[in-house]
């Protein structure tokens, strides 16, 4: 699936698209299917086309992207679901040609009634309630593309939420293929049935991240507008419930007023959250992190210079293990946003296991 920000984006279109009654012929949904070499998105990456014009999220970066829109709008008109291969074998090899070296495989299909986008709401329900789930696209049929449109199964936790297979025994097949080998990520498999041999594009759901920020003031209101961005979940703490932030709270965020007792109650936290405590009181802090000390947090983090983080230390009982402090990547920071920054920089590179170096200064692949 798309990345979390991408996706609100993206569904936000979808919705739009049926609200209008898909206008103007519909849309078309362009999936990428499979990637090979240095490429800008990758596999799960999705855009809209709508029959208007409306192009939402991108694909490409802008190498193949005006010729995958231009073929959408040939799906929209025809209704016919359709694959197109970007590499030398096809003699479609724009990313060759401009330096990138990368191949890219897209499937484009038709939207022209509710039906067509469930899957995405499903996909919304699953991630909004973080439950974890996967997404089966049965996209071609005896190395033909499905007409007129691929055809969807998505389990949340064990539970069919879409089935455009019905109660036949393909679902029975599908569902155990989609259970037993749901890479981390977006895949092709094939299986048999019926003797024919299909594709399958299978993707993990994967609820987004989750931050909890423990203060009010500048320096919190900036970190939250980066949450916002990278598509975290957000929630904001303070122990009273009448502190003003310093400015416009993100309309995604969620406000909750808890004392460092009343923390690990108000709020649930898993592996896929993140919290930093930043109150600008010492002895607030040590009672928050004291709190949050066996949260099953991704990451926990603290403000202050080096003398005030050796007190966050002793009063917390942490370790550099477990606490993050001081937090963020050394940017140079000095303003609230700049602080902001280098903070959601080091949750970046914790969470996905980087060194947090120049990438001029390494020569493995960009994107993992």
């Amino acid at each position: 699936m798309n990345t979390p920000q991408e996706f609100g984006t993206l569904l936000a279109g979808l919705r739009a698209l049926a609200a209008s009654g898909f206008a103007n012929g519909g849309g078309a949904l362009a999936t990428l299917t499979q990637t090979r070499g240095s490429t800008f998105r990758r596999a799960g990456a999705r855009m809209l086309v709508c029959g208007n014009g409306t192009v939402v999220r991108g694909l490409s970066g802008g190498c193949p992207e005006a010729d995958i829109i231009n073929r959408a709008k040939d799906v929209i008109a025809a209704g016919d679901a359709r694959i197109v291969r970007y590499d030398r074998e096809s003699g479609l090899d724009a990313l060759l040609e401009l330096g990138c070296g990368g191949e890219l495989e897209v499937l484009i299909e038709p939207l022209v009634q509710p039906r067509d986008i469930a899957f995405i709401e499903a996909a919304s329900s699953t991630l909004a309630a973080r439950r974890s789930g996967v997404l089966a696209t049965v996209f071609r049929r005896d190395g033909a593309v499905m007409l007129p449109k691929p055809r969807r199964m998505l389990i949340d936790e064990g539970r069919i939420l879409v089935n455009d297979f019905g109660a036949g025994l393909i679902s029975g097949v599908l569902a155990d293929l989609a259970l037993e080998r749901t890479p981390s990520s977006p895949t092709i498999e094939p299986f048999q049935h019926g003797g024919n041999q299909y594709d399958v594009l299978l993707e993990a759901l994967i609820p987004p991240y989750a931050l909890t920020i423990v203060g009010s003031n500048s320096a919190a209101l900036a970190l939250a507008r980066y949450a916002t961005i990278l598509g975290w979940d957000l929630t904001l703490v303070d122990d009273r419930d009448d502190r003003a932030m310093p400015g416009e709270v993100p309309l995604a965020a969620r406000r909750v007023a808890a004392r460092p007792e009343q923390i690990r109650d108000r709020l649930e936290f898993d592996s896929r959250s993140f919290a930093v405590v930043m109150t600008h009181n010492i002895g607030r802090d040590i009672d928050y992190l004291r709190a949050l000390a066996d949260a099953p947090l991704a990451y926990l983090g603290a403000l202050g210079s080096r003398k005030r983080v050796a007190q966050l230390f002793a009063g917390s009982g942490l370790d550099a293990e477990r606490l993050h402090a001081p937090a963020g990547l050394d940017l140079g920071t000095e303003t609230p946003e700049e602080i902001a920054l280098a903070i959601a920089a080091e949750i970046l590179a914790v969470t996905s296991g980087r060194a947090s170096q120049p990438l001029s200064r390494t020569d493995g692949p960009i994107h993992r």
